[in-house]
């Protein structure tokens, strides 16, 4: 957590964040039908930074339970952003790493959490940019609401209703050294409204 947000409450522990992912793994295993699409042209993309962790989790519950290896891409949409001027130099520039044609490909973005919709969007047109996919699906973690843009989540682990004032931690072992999501009040507004 940050040194200025009280919390709370505990939305998921860790076994609840990793039956979540267990559920998403499923659903995105439902979507791959290996004998309509022989060549799996299939992707996950995640958004800096914690969805670029989950995907790799999905990634890895979709090689061990259903035998499926689904490539994985990074993305930052920093610079796409309608509000990357309004920052300044407090824009920190996170390496975008897709290692196949997004192309025709069927894709899930997938990000920690949605929130007003901007990064969706940012992270749809930087997608645009690198070709023309065949689909993109948007997963997330949390959807908190408060939707500013008209961009919804086709998979979710959990909505969780939010008012101004609040915020929604997702915190992964990888970069934070513990798994949970926690409903946090601040007395600052967050940097970046996703």
């Amino acid at each position: 957590m940050q040194s200025t947000d009280r919390v709370k409450a505990q939305l998921m522990s860790a076994d609840e964040l990793g039956r979540s992912l267990d559920r998403m793994a499923r659903q995105i295993a439902e979507i791959i039908d290996p004998e309509a699409d022989p060549k799996h042209t299939f992707g996950l993309v995640g958004l800096q930074t914690r969805g670029v962790f989950l995907a790799r989790r999905l990634q890895q519950r979709l090689r061990d339970d259903d035998d499926l290896n689904v490539p994985v891409g990074i993305l930052d949409a920093t610079m796409y952003r309608d509000d990357v001027r309004m920052r300044g130099s407090s824009a920190v520039i996170k390496p975008t790493d897709i290692p196949f044609d997004v192309s025709g490909r069927h894709l899930v973005l997938v990000d920690d959490v949605l929130y007003t919709g901007r990064t969706g969007r940012s992270a749809l047109d930087a997608l645009m940019d690198m070709g023309r996919p065949a689909s993109v699906r948007f997963l997330v973690m949390i959807d908190r609401g408060l939707r500013e843009l008209p961009i919804a989540a086709d998979i979710v682990g959990r909505h969780v209703p939010t008012l101004p004032g609040e915020e929604v931690r997702v915190r992964l072992n990888e970069i934070d050294d513990t798994d949970g999501v926690w409903l946090v009040e601040t007395d600052t507004p967050h940097a970046a409204r996703t």
